[in-house]
């Protein structure tokens, strides 16, 4: 019976072929690191050919375990937004590394936009604003700096894509697609827009013609080819990485809210059919489109979270592995004054600082690991209570607020999240639910459920909850020493 769901996770570190069974139980899944590349400071690029072979290799290590691709109904793909690929349409490869959404590189092109007095139009049009951390800026790096793509451009044969849209020309031999909502990270769409805009992408000096179609998030939205699995498979559910994650923890309606705590921190809370327009400096982005319809969240990104415990880790030897950080945490009553802004790649929302670094302060003589452990999982809760504060001033404020990623697994930091919200915090059995969001469109987009409700009431699994319990003046003692770190930073 054809009841699995094949999902291709494609992170920032890694990617996993997952195959969900059709009420949401993970059955199987393969997964494999990607190399991290960082030629100067302030860049990150992946290669292009690595996520494809490694997202193939992990397909075909899980669907013998479905019972060959006869048993799966549909593929369902999420990815690390904002990473641009830049390919020939003709060659189908590579012209370049892929450049990472972390990285850095446009700022003096997005300061010149800027200067110029274009922020304020970019953002209520797309929902953006001026940072290096969305796709359309790389684009115009590319062709400005690299030969190969300029050339390509000039000829004709050039094709853009984000994660997503790269896997779909490769899966199915030739398409050149994306999905809605990345879309709307990459400043050439309007949210009010079908597709990218003209206007917009000569704004960026991106050729519109190397740009993908924009498709739903669920539906029949491509096949894989032919010879490729031995079966022509259905591509039913598209999505970057925090939609799916938003729609995988099923806040489908006005108001509901997630925060994802993985490589970076993500919090999105569903505006339902308003177009938002923010106030402080945060975001406004396409939640889920389908059959032409969409939705729409606000969303504060913070650049730096998981990554801050792996730079403990593999740069600082805090720890072995990064669930030792819950361990050391608890093995002492405070941070000892202790406190870190994981400002590594800039500051994200809601400040927007793309020059601020890193900083430790209140060290001293009997700091150690555990008390730089904890200042990092800390630092978690006041990046998130800064969000807070700005969405309550932009008129959504967070009723509850639903977890995820895999820092989400720590107890200790859920509860410091609920200490510090003064908010019940929710966390489902089952964290990954990015890959879970894009079983359930796969699944809903297929005809396995009647629509996308269905399915995410149908595959969501049980919550656990975390509530506050923190005295008022421990919080506020912290969040002073925080506001003090974060004017050095």
């Amino acid at each position: 019976m054809s009841d699995y769901i094949l999902v291709l996770d494609e992170g920032t570190t890694s990617t996993r072929a997952m195959l969900f069974a059709s009420d949401g139980v993970l059955v199987a899944s393969a997964q494999e690191e990607l190399t991290q590349h960082y030629p100067r400071s302030g860049w990150v690029e992946h290669d292009a050919t690595e996520i494809w072979a490694k997202t193939l290799e992990c397909a075909m290590e899980v669907i013998p375990k479905a019972g060959g691709a006869a048993c799966v109904a549909a593929i369902g793909i999420t990815n690390q937004r904002e990473t641009v690929v830049a390919w020939d349409k003709y060659s189908g490869e590579p012209l370049t590394r892929a450049i990472v959404w972390q990285d850095r590189r446009t700022e003096p092109f997005c300061a010149e936009l800027r200067a110029a007095g274009h922020e304020a139009e970019v953002q209520r049009r797309t929902g953006l604003l001026l940072d290096p951390y969305f796709s359309g800026t790389k684009m115009r790096w590319m062709l400005d700096n690299v030969p190969e793509v300029r050339a390509a451009a000039d000829k004709g044969t050039l094709a853009f894509g984000t994660v997503e849209s790269w896997l779909m020309f490769k899966l199915t031999g030739g398409d050149h697609v994306t999905d809605a909502s990345n879309a709307s990270r990459t400043l050439l769409m309007e949210l009010a827009g079908a597709g990218f805009d003209h206007g917009l992408c000569d704004l960026f000096g991106v050729p519109h013609s190397a740009l993908p179609g924009v498709v739903d998030m669920s539906g029949e939205l491509g096949l894989t080819a032919e010879g490729l699995f031995g079966r022509r498979i259905p591509i039913t559910g598209l999505a970057g990485d925090q939609q799916a994650a938003t729609i995988g923890q099923a806040c489908l309606a006005p108001g509901e809210t997630k925060a994802t705590f993985g490589t970076g921190a993500f919090v999105l809370t569903n505006q339902g059919s308003t177009i938002p327009q923010s106030q402080n400096r945060m975001l406004g982005t396409v939640l889920c489109q389908i059959a032409g319809q969409r939705s729409y969240a606000i969303e504060g990104s913070v650049f730096v979270a998981g990554s801050l415990v792996q730079w403990l880790r593999d740069s600082l030897g805090i720890v072995d592995v990064a669930s030792q950080t819950e361990e050391l945490a608890r093995s002492i009553p405070s941070s000892g004054g202790v406190t870190i802004v994981p400002a590594l790649s800039g500051l994200g929302a809601p400040h927007w600082n793309a020059d601020a670094r890193g900083v430790i302060t209140g060290l001293s003589f009997s700091s150690g690991k555990a008390e730089l452990a904890r200042a990092a999982l800390e630092a978690m809760a006041h990046q998130t209570y800064d969000l807070a504060q700005a969405f309550a001033a932009d008129g959504a404020p967070w009723g509850t607020l639903r977890i995820d990623g895999g820092m989400a697994a720590n107890d200790w930091m859920a509860q410091d999240l609920a200490d510090m919200l003064g908010l019940t915090v929710e966390r489902p059995g089952f964290v990954e639910t990015t890959a879970l969001g894009a079983a359930m469109l796969a699944a809903a987009g297929a005809g396995l459920y009647t629509d996308l409700d269905t399915a995410a009431q149908a595959m969501r699994g049980d919550l656990t909850a975390f509530s506050p319990a923190m005295d008022d003046d421990v919080r506020q003692e912290r969040l002073t020493r925080w506001r003090a770190a974060l004017a050095a930073a």
